[in-house]
C-alpha cells in the first residue's frame, strides 16, 4: 500500500460528488431495488449468484430502522416472483445492534423468517469490532430457530480462530473475508502474511468441520490456496463458493467461473452509496488508488 494510495485516500471528502457516483458506478449497482435486481438478473444470465446488500449502517434512532425492514421484505418478495438467484445480506446496526439487541433480533428474524418461507438465505454481515460479540450472539440466536441464516467472519481478528471454534458444533454457513475496518493492532493484525495465514487455517478448519463456506476474497494468493484445499478434502461443488465484490476483479471471477467453481457477486445498493464509496475507499486506500486510476481512463 503505497503513500500516494493514502494521500488519494484523504482526499476523497473533497472529490466532486458526481465524479465519485461515476465511478462508484462499476462496484454499487444503484440506488433503488430495481437497480439491485436488474445488475442481479444480468449477473445470472452469465452464471454468477447474487446477493444483495442495503446501504444505510449505524442508523441513529431504532426508528430509521422501519423502512429497511420493509425494503429487505420486498426485495425477498421480488427475488421469489422474478426467480432471482439471489440472496440478501444485511449489517446489524442497520436495525439498531448499538442500540437495543433485542429489537434488533426481533426485526432480524422477522426477515430470515420471511426468507424461510420464500426458499431463501440471509446473510448477516460483520461490521467493526465494537460489533464482534453482540453479531455472533444475535446470530446464534436466530440459527436456534431458523437454518436459513449465516454469519460473516473476518480472519484479520486476533480472536477469530476462538470464535469459530465456538461456533463448530452448529456447522455454520459462512462467508470468511479478511476484514476492512481499521482496528488497532491488539486486536487485528496488521501484516497481510499474518492475515492470509489466519485466513487459510480458519478456511481449511471450517471446511473441515462440515461448514458451507463462502471464500470472500479477490486475492489470487488466497484464491490458490483454497483450490488446494478444495482439492485436498475432494470437496463437491455444493460444499463452498467463491464470492466477490461488485466491479472488483472480474477476470479472477471469470476464471474461477470457467473452472467451474460456484462464485455469488456481492451487491451493494441504495441512497446511502456515497456515505459508503467514502468510507471503503478511505479504509481501504489501495482501492482508492485503483479509483484514481478508474477515474484517468474514464477521462472524469
Amino acid at each position: 500500500m503505497s503513500i500516494a494510495d493514502h494521500a488519494i485516500a484523504s482526499t476523497l471528502p473533497f472529490i466532486p460528488k458526481s465524479i465519485v457516483r461515476r465511478v462508484a458506478s462499476r462496484y454499487i449497482a444503484g440506488e433503488t431495488d430495481e437497480d439491485a435486481m436488474r445488475v442481479a438478473a444480468e449477473l445470472n444470465r452469465h452464471g454468477f449468484r447474487a446477493t444483495v446488500d442495503l446501504l444505510g449502517e449505524h442508523i441513529q434512532t431504532l426508528d430509521d430502522a422501519h423502512p429497511a425492514l420493509r425494503q429487505y421484505m420486498g426485495i425477498l418478495e421480488t427475488i421469489a416472483r422474478q426467480k432471482i438467484d439471489s440472496t440478501v445480506s444485511l449489517k446489524l446496526t442497520q436495525f439498531g445492534l448499538k442500540m437495543d439487541c433485542e429489537a434488533c433480533l426481533t426485526m432480524v428474524e422477522s426477515i430470515v423468517a420471511r426468507a424461510a418461507t420464500l426458499g431463501n438465505f440471509v446473510r448477516i454481515d460483520m461490521e467493526d469490532s465494537s460489533c464482534t460479540s453482540d453479531t455472533i450472539e444475535t446470530f446464534r440466536r436466530v440459527r436456534e430457530k431458523y437454518s436459513n441464516v449465516g454469519l460473516a467472519i473476518q480472519p484479520y481478528l486476533r480472536r477469530t480462530p476462538e470464535d469459530v471454534a465456538a461456533l463448530e458444533s452448529l456447522k455454520p454457513n459462512v462467508r470468511l473475508c479478511k476484514g476492512v475496518y481499521v482496528e488497532p493492532p491488539d486486536i487485528a493484525y496488521r501484516e497481510m502474511s499474518a492475515i492470509n495465514q489466519n485466513y487459510v487455517s480458519i478456511l481449511e478448519r471450517l471446511l473441515r468441520n462440515g461448514s458451507y463456506v463462502g471464500i470472500a476474497t479477490h486475492d489470487e494468493i488466497i484464491v490458490r490456496e483454497a483450490k488446494r484445499i478444495i482439492r485436498e478434502l475432494n470437496l463437491p461443488s455444493t460444499a463452498y463458493e467463491f464470492q466477490m465484490l461488485l466491479g472488483v476483479n472480474e477476470g479472477l471471477r471469470d476464471r474461477l467461473l470457467s473452472e467451474g467453481h460456484p462464485l455469488r457477486v456481492y451487491i451493494p445498493f441504495g441512497k446511502e452509496w456515497y456515505a459508503y464509496s467514502v468510507r471503503r475507499l478511505r479504509e481501504n486506500p489501495r482501492i482508492a488508488g485503483y479509483v484514481l486510476k478508474a477515474m484517468l481512463s474514464a477521462k472524469l
